[in-house]
């Protein structure tokens, strides 16, 4: 159990940890000379109930930042109040903020009790209990305790002991997280830094991250509650000696956190609920500048209320943490914020949601998802997420988000029955009953489509997608698609889709005309086949009716028009697509000229010629296969298989690796790659 004193300055809170423990937590020399705590101390006491561990604050107005920093990471309080002085304005705000980070447990240490008689001591106790009144340490045991006589020092020991025994361990099972408060430079040893382990588990050998610089590190040996150790689990206070490439006392800061690398993702804007203190003068209004306090990092802030216009002095409500630099957090975090002079301290809450958006932040649907993220139970707050707008939530982030560790999103899935769609990078938890609604409004909108379109083909994804209420993210929906047509309801053709047992067919006239017109676009010369004027005249048949057969077959995907009544066989726009995509392969720059599409294209039908290498590549070019910069071009692997050209596995390779260069597709076009 970590025990954290709290209290006004010089009202013995080192004094009385030097007792309980033997140990003098004034390490600097100016502490020494000064007779005060200037950085936090730390000590252990060995009992029957296990190692205690002590973390001494100091009690001076202007260092509440590092009392926070100690204080964050504690199970028990012990707030201490001189006898002679009583309560004093730190010992109030060293309280609130024990209240604001939600520290539930805690005694009261009644110091110099030498110095006061049982008038004064009556007294003063009365002004603790008012204190702590509608406080989470109303009702704490006040101990009359003095460092001189030794009154009460072995009484208080023995109420910790009691409290360590009767404490419940923190559960070790989420990702391991430890907020550093301390680095620096062992001889012999190397970098070490200190923390309390504010969640999970870590073993010698483990590898880290330094979250939010992203420094990799190794774990060399560990103590834990001040033994040297094979592992450290939540609850304690550890020392971490670290090893690895740029890993140095000074790359590693109070504030950082040394964390499992799947936690490792930084938040600059975070969503969350604020409890304001009753003192503050008005409410906290848009853009308010504050000074963030979380675990043990400081960071400067801005606050945007999400209702209304403003959170009132004594009122909680939800709001928008837009931080000056990242910061290394989960969802359910506490934290507390103070006036940018560092002089009071303002409120704090609970953090909601890690990844907060910078826009529609205060619509209802937002408002209700941050109602669902206050539940503090993540299997709970997943539910109530899956409820409503959008619902769908990637498992993955949210339990990376929670720090809920390894296996987590699979045993969250499997708790509450969810469907989930695998995609790259992300895993998408839908609840069974949102997904027989998205799966019945999908087969019903190919439906009506079919019905209203019955010589079409298919349907473009995308306006598919951009057809259905509530419209579904990308990701779900290329998802759901595929799962649709794995179990043979959809079938999928290129950027097309269309109910399993739709089928266009031509009528007997049509049949015999294409019957006569295939054999001709198929031929030797079948990449410059005959144009409709061309067909006209070989077949006898009138240049209308020919033109009307082939815009049929271009919707139903049996042919293209490369240029004006140039119609090509889709197959051999699908190997024309092979080429430009060979091509772009095997330059260095990933970029060709049209001179050597006409080369590669001329090794097949010698007759081709420039003109019509170029009106080919104007048509990839117009559907996006190809984007053109002055007179290069070069592939997007994002409209790949529209024609059927490479395999689907192949498609989504080439998406990801090739995404950063190539960029989004425009929204106009049916691009979804299926």
């Amino acid at each position: 159990m970590i025990i954290g004193t709290a209290g006004h300055i010089d009202h013995g809170k080192t004094a009385l940890v030097g007792a309980l423990t033997g140990v003098d937590t004034d390490r600097l020399k100016e502490e020494k000379a000064r007779g005060i705590t200037i950085d936090l101390g730390f000590a252990y006491l060995p009992t029957p109930a296990g190692t205690l561990g002590f973390i001494d604050v100091p009690g001076h107005e202007r260092l509440v930042h590092t009392m926070l920093a100690g204080a964050s990471g504690i199970d028990l309080a012990l707030l201490v109040v001189a006898a002679d002085d009583g309560v004093m304005p730190q010992t109030r705000e060293h309280l609130a903020l024990l209240d604001l980070l939600g520290i539930r447990h805690g005694l009261v240490a009644l110091t110099k009790a030498d110095l006061a008689d049982e008038g004064r001591r009556a007294e003063v106790e009365g002004q603790i209990e008012a204190l702590l009144a509608g406080t989470a340490l109303q009702g704490a045991a006040v101990v009359p305790v003095s460092v001189v006589s030794g009154e009460g020092i072995e009484d208080l020991r023995s109420r910790l002991v009691t409290a360590a025994q009767g404490f419940s361990v923190r559960a070790s099972e989420g990702g391991f997280r430890l907020a550093v408060d301390r680095s620096f430079t062992l001889s012999g040893a190397g970098t070490v830094v200190t923390g309390t382990v504010l969640s999970g588990r870590v073993r010698v050998g483990d590898t880290l991250k330094v979250s939010p610089s992203g420094l990799s590190a190794r774990v060399r040996s560990i103590h834990a509650q001040n033994r040297k150790a094979e592992e450290a689990r939540a609850g304690d206070r550890c020392a971490l000696n670290l090893a690895g490439e740029g890993v140095t006392h000074d790359a590693i800061t109070r504030g950082d956190m040394v964390l499992d690398p799947a936690l490792h993702a930084p938040s600059e804007r975070i969503d969350a609920s604020l409890r304001v203190l009753p003192g503050e003068p008005k409410p906290l209004g848009a853009w308010f500048p504050v000074r963030l306090h979380h675990a043990s990092v400081e960071v400067g802030a801005r606050l945007v209320p999400l209702a209304g216009d403003g959170v009132a002095p004594g009122s909680e409500g939800p709001v928008q943490l837009v931080l000056e630099r990242p910061i290394a957090a989960a969802s359910g975090d506490r934290y507390v914020i103070r006036d940018t002079s560092s002089q009071r301290t303002v409120g704090g809450g609970r953090f909601l949601d890690l990844r907060a958006p910078a826009r529609k932040r205060r619509t209802p649907e937002r408002l209700a998802q941050l109602d669902a993220l206050m539940d503090a139970d993540p299997a709970r707050s997943l539910a109530r997420l899956l409820a409503i707008d959008p619902w769908h939530v990637d498992l993955a982030a949210f339990a990376r988000d929670h720090a809920l560790g390894e296996g987590a999103a699979g045993r969250l899935a499997a708790e509450l029955g969810l469907v989930t769609f695998s995609t790259p990078g992300a895993r998408i938890g839908l609840s069974p009953a949102r997904w027989e609604m998205i799966r019945a409004a999908i087969l019903a909108e190919l439906t009506r489509f079919h019905d209203a379109n019955p010589d079409l083909p298919g349907m473009g994804a995308e306006r598919l997608r951009l057809a259905l209420a509530p419209r579904l993210a990308r990701p779900v929906f290329t998802e759901a698609v595929k799962r649709l047509a794995g179990e043979g309801r959809l079938a999928l053709e290129g950027a097309w889709v269309r109910l399993a047992g739709h089928e266009v067919r031509l009528t007997r006239q049509d049949e015999l005309l294409w019957e006569m017109f295939e054999p001709r676009l198929a031929a030797v010369e079948r990449f410059r086949p005959p144009r409709v004027r061309d067909l006209a005249g070989l077949t006898g048949v009138a240049e209308p009716e020919i033109r009307r057969l082939m815009k049929l077959l271009g919707r139903m995907g049996r042919v293209d028009e490369v240029a004006q009544d140039h119609f090509f066989l889709r197959a051999t726009v699908a190997q024309m697509v092979a080429m430009v995509r060979q091509l772009a392969q095997a330059a260095p720059d990933r970029q060709f000229a049209a001179a050597r599409f006409r080369d590669r294209i001329e090794q097949d039908d010698h007759a081709v010629g420039r003109k019509v290498a170029i009106q080919i590549l104007e048509f990839f070019d117009r559907h996006g296969v190809t984007l053109r910069r002055g007179d290069l071009r070069r592939i997007n692997p994002h409209r790949l298989d529209l024609f059927g050209a490479i395999g689907e596995d192949e498609v989504n390779s080439g998406a990801r690796s090739s995404q950063a260069e190539t960029g989004s597709p425009d929204e106009g076009a049916s691009r979804q790659v299926l």
